[in-house]
């Protein structure tokens, strides 16, 4: 009987508004724990990724000298200029991300890593025709040939980094 008072009113029953708001909190919460394990997730990945390879730095040089050699680029000249740029850069983004006031440009610039990453691949498989290489994306801790799957996992990895991006709030602080 309580409910139908509402109903004649126009109004939402009791229980409906508790349900529809309840179900805006599980929503709230679920996003931002998935925001979370993208953030940390993607800053878990990219020190990872730079911490393998600055154990084998001197592979990963060797790799990058063979990718910029495939692309006609003097290799002798850029090869570790490019090996420190890569390793620096996703050391700065894992930081980026894991720093409160800095969560949305560490999403940011960990997207464009990803896309700068996903379109030497594809350029290399379809522009280049090069053979299949060792991309050294995992330091060589994780075999992974450059091509298209590489391009697809690391597009696939804008998905949590879009989240963190679109996702993420810092908590305000009320003086």
């Amino acid at each position: 009987m309580g409910d139908d008072v509402f109903m004649a009113a126009g109004q939402s029953a009791p229980s409906e508004v508790f349900h529809a708001s309840r179900r805006r909190r599980v929503s709230a919460s679920v996003l931002k724990w998935l925001v979370r394990l993208s953030r940390f997730g993607l800053a878990a990945l990219f020190l990872f990724t730079a911490g393998a390879k600055l154990v084998i730095v001197r592979a990963f040089a060797a790799n990058v000298a063979e990718l910029l050699s495939a692309s006609g680029f003097n290799y002798q000249t850029w090869m570790w200029p490019i090996t420190i740029a890569v390793i620096v850069a996703e050391v700065i983004t894992a930081l980026l991300l894991l720093l409160p006031r800095t969560v949305r440009i560490g999403a940011l610039c960990s997207a464009l890593l990803l896309i700068g990453f996903a379109s030497y691949a594809l350029y290399y498989v379809y522009v280049l025709h090069g053979e299949p290489l060792e991309c050294g994306c995992f330091g060589g801790i994780i075999g992974s040939q450059l091509g298209v799957k590489t391009a697809l996992r690391n597009l696939a990895l804008l998905i949590p980094a879009i989240l963190v991006f679109i996702g993420y709030q810092r908590a305000r602080v009320v003086s």
